[in-house]
């Protein structure tokens, strides 16, 4: 169980703890002291599920199809393509979750005990209740405990509250299970342990959250769904039609499952993949770590974000601003806990500055240490912001012998020591200025730090009374001369005001939901620029009961949610939801995990946040930066809008690609067949992916983040109207004319049927108009509005190695005779490359008309919000 000590249990301690015999069978009785693991996911069914989706399910369908049409060639191609792209996205978000996982690191490897009246440690799954368990500076909390004794003990519990001032508990308060004591020591007893503690039960609200579906996921959803109706009705409709025309049964079923399987698009998959995984990348290397792929699309379309304060949009170091003395102001400068400063004041002013902050030095045990190579707190923030303070002034701040101290009491909201000859008094201005002889003189100067959002702390000192020290310190604490008032801050981080307001010109409403006091976290909010004169600012037991009267009230920008509880997060996550929102919840605390999972977004904090939020989290930001959210953001948009970049330019190719069954079913079979299935599926997994991938690759611009996000689908009528009014029959009209000018220049006439090689030439021609489309389309979906002169060649640089290798496929499939005999066609004549050449131009003129048209007509077209 654990190594004896030989310091026995003295004499003020109130029990001698469990013997080893009971907290063995209480072990084995309610069993080890550990958080409910939640069971990661087998590998096996991750793959699956991404070998299963309903897109992966209409190709598999399809592969099967085409081997019951007797293209075994074209059913193993679309087979090969689910494969791949299932393992490729398994392998990023299963690598993503397990750099995420360790949650059990929340609790520490041992703890401190009396057992059998001695002094132990035992690992921390082996406390049981009724354990009595010693707390020293610097503990980890690692079960929900009951206080017994406790000397100047102060407890952080902003993982779990959210509120960033350490709280200091009397005998018979409880200490929760991922705390950790900043200050003193104590006592206290285990009450409860492993699943019964306060930590398991947020883990488990976590856990018992369902990731929502992402947009991106609902988006593709419907238009796979619409596409895969397209398909098996158009393939209906030509199995009827080849009936009418007299065809066999068995060859009409095999050609309408040919065109049923040719308008699927097998390359749409991988590219919505390959476009998020590139995404995801550039996230990380801006620091921000995507643990679901459909994440980065989500980021992008975000309509609220619900944050928090501490460690968010601050940098959860407290530091002293201003310093009030009977002498005069002063302000002080610095950076992070670093001794380097600068104190401004007058020369009286200075000399009180340095008496006042000596005296609190002597007044706390928190202290800036160097660790690192840098300056980090150990201890009470407030204490260790003095520690700095003292040394930026020049004070002295070397430890004295303290003869008495009288702890901070949460009733008396003020501390005490006996130092040589004098008593030293810190605590709350309404607390310690009363009992100060020139206290009224500080009111003014507490009013203005008080209006300044600063938390602010009272020092005071009288001399030491002759004879024994009184047990009762208010007896010491009266008739004291004033030292000043310390008004402290947790700065915000630097970036945070660019940040927000990058997110108001996105159109994006921003919410502070923190467990601070209400009056700190608007001072903070106000100055950051997030919260407006007229904004909201309420505390969570605030809050409306009913979901919709609480959606109402925060949907509006510029809101402050203060003291608020795990529950309350998770309520306001869902209420915001519920009103059409899609809603971006950041945490780093113990409490943020439910909020986070139900959110349709959840973003951890990577370096100060707590491993049961980044479990919880869809986005992990790795430097803690509020920034960082708003360049995910950017980036989450330019993602969306490259999807819709491919689906145009993917819709626009089918529409080429299903003219020539359109042609040939109209004319009743009187108009030869311009394009044959394998050409199609050359068209869609050769030359036509590459392109696509580029342009899931299109950067960011800085018209990204202008303008409302948009809400609503990724196929929309301004993308149907470029697609199925302009581009599309463009390129379609292109690829019939280099067919039809073959055919008539090789002597074919209407209603005949053309001999094999005159076919084969005119089909060639076709394919080769219809690649030289995609060519020209690709450039064109660079925009939806701009048109090819206004992007440089530089732009994009995938794009253009990808137009050179589709320009490498469409010679191999055109002149290397296996191929080309396994297509059905042959090199177009001159006539016809001419007509194919004319492809570029043609599509080129017919899209900068279109988007000159739309121009004029001015304010009224929606904005080009994210510069496509």
């Amino acid at each position: 169980m654990g190594v004896a000590f030989e310091t026995t249990v003295s004499a003020g301690e109130p029990t001698a703890g469990l013997s080893s015999s009971e907290a063995a069978e209480r072990l084995e009785r309610d069993g080890p002291n550990e958080l409910p693991a939640e069971r990661p996911p087998s590998p096996l069914m991750e793959l699956l599920r991404q070998l299963t989706h309903f897109f992966a399910l209409m190709l598999w369908v399809a592969a099967a199809l085409a081997a019951v049409a007797g293209m075994p060639q074209l059913a193993v191609a679309i087979a090969v393509v689910v494969v791949i792209n299932a393992v490729f996205a398994f392998a990023q978000e299963w690598r993503a979750d397990r750099a995420a996982r360790s949650l059990q690191q929340l609790l520490p490897a041992v703890a401190t005990v009396l057992r059998d009246g001695l002094r132990i440690q035992v690992p921390a799954t082996d406390l049981v209740v009724g354990d009595l368990v010693l707390l020293d500076a610097g503990d980890r909390v690692s079960a929900d405990l009951r206080l017994v004794t406790a000397a100047a003990l102060a407890v952080d519990e902003s993982l779990l509250t959210g509120e960033s001032v350490p709280a200091r508990p009397d005998p018979g308060d409880p200490v929760l299970a991922g705390t950790f004591v900043v200050e003193g020591e104590g006592a206290a007893v285990v009450h409860a342990a492993g699943p019964g503690t306060r930590l398991a039960t947020i883990a488990g609200l976590t856990r018992g959250r369902a990731r929502p579906p992402s947009p991106l996921a609902i988006r593709l959803d419907r238009v796979v769904r619409v596409i895969a109706a397209v398909a098996v009705g158009v393939g209906g409709a030509f199995f009827g039609l080849a009936l009418l025309l007299g065809t066999p049964p068995g060859e009409g079923f095999l050609f309408a499952v040919g065109v049923t399987v040719a308008l699927v698009p097998e390359g749409l998959l991988p590219t919505v993949t390959l476009s998020l995984a590139r995404a995801a990348q550039r996230m990380a290397d801006r620091h921000a770590l995507v643990r679901r792929l459909e994440s980065v699309e989500t980021l992008g379309s975000t309509t609220y974000i619900c944050t928090d304060k501490t460690g968010t949009l601050t940098r959860n170091e407290m530091s002293a601003v201003a310093v009030w003395t009977p002498a005069g102001p002063a302000t002080v400068r610095g950076e992070a806990y670093r001794p380097v400063g600068e104190v401004r004041a007058s020369g009286p002013a200075l000399t009180a500055v340095r008496d006042l902050a000596a005296a609190a030095v002597s007044c706390s045990t928190g202290r800036a240490v160097r660790r690192d190579g840098d300056w980090t707190a150990r201890g009470d923030p407030m204490e260790v912001a003095l520690h700095v303070l003292a040394m930026r002034a020049g004070a002295a701040t070397v430890d004295p012998t303290v003869d008495r101290r009288y702890p901070f009491d949460p009733r008396r909201r003020r501390m005490s020591v006996v130092v040589g000859d004098a008593v030293v008094t810190k605590g709350a201005p309404d607390a310690v200025l009363p009992r100060c002889l020139d206290g009224a003189a500080a009111e003014s100067a507490l009013a203005d730090f008080s209006a300044r959002g600063l938390r602010v702390l009272a020092v005071a000192r009288r001399p030491r009374p002759p004879g024994q020290l009184p047990e009762d310190p208010g007896e010491l604490e009266c008739d004291l001369r004033l030292l000043g008032l310390v008004g402290f801050q947790d700065p915000p981080r630097e970036g945070v005001r660019e940040a927000i307001g990058r997110c108001r010109r996105a159109g994006i409403r921003i919410a502070v939901l923190t467990g601070d006091h209400p009056a700190t976290a608007a001072a903070i909010a106000r100055e950051v620029g997030l919260l407006p004169d007229d904004g909201l600012v309420l505390t969570g037991s605030q809050l409306p009961a009913g979901q919709e009267e609480l959606g109402a009230l925060l949907d509006r920008d510029g809101v402050v949610v203060a003291r608020v509880e795990p529950e309350d997060k998770l309520r306001i996550a869902l209420a915001l939801r519920r009103r059409g929102h899609v809603v971006a919840m950041t945490g780093d605390g113990v409490n943020d995990g439910p909020a986070l999972r139900a959110a349709d977004i959840g973003i951890a904090m990577g370096r100060s946040g707590t491993d049961v939020a980044r479990e919880a989290a869809d986005l992990v930001l790795l430097d803690d930066h509020f920034a960082t959210i708003v360049a995910a953001v950017e980036q989450g948009r330019a993602t969306f809008a490259n999807v819709r970049r491919f689906l145009t330019y993917h819709l626009t190719d089918n529409v080429a690609e299903l003219t020539p069954f359109l042609v040939w079913a109209l004319a009743a079979g009187r108009f030869p067949l311009a394009l044959g299935v394998l050409q199609i599926l050359a068209l869609d997994i050769g030359t036509d992916l590459l392109p696509a991938l580029a342009l899931g690759a299109e950067p960011a611009n800085p018209r990204t983040l202008r303008g409302a996000p948009r809400t609503g689908g990724l196929v929309d009528g301004r993308l149907l109207r470029r697609v199925f009014g302009v581009l599309g029959p463009t390129e379609a009209v292109v690829v019939m004319a280099a067919f039809s000018t073959v055919l008539i220049a090789g002597g074919w006439s209407w209603g005949q049927t053309p001999s094999d090689g005159l076919l084969a030439t005119a089909s060639g021609a076709a394919f080769a108009a219809a690649v030289l489309g995609q060519l020209a389309n690709a450039f064109a979906c660079r925009s939806e509005s701009r048109w090819i002169g206004r992007y440089g060649w530089r732009g994009n640089p995938l794009l253009v190695g990808a137009v050179l290798i589709e320009l490498l496929l469409l010679t191999s499939f055109l002149q290397v005779r296996p191929i080309a005999d396994l297509l059905g066609h042959r090199s177009p004549t001159a006539a016809g490359w001419a007509v194919a050449l004319a492809a570029v131009p043609i599509v080129w003129l017919a899209d900068t008309v279109h988007k000159r048209l739309r121009a004029r007509r001015g304010p009224g077209t929606a904005p080009d919000r994210v510069g496509r």
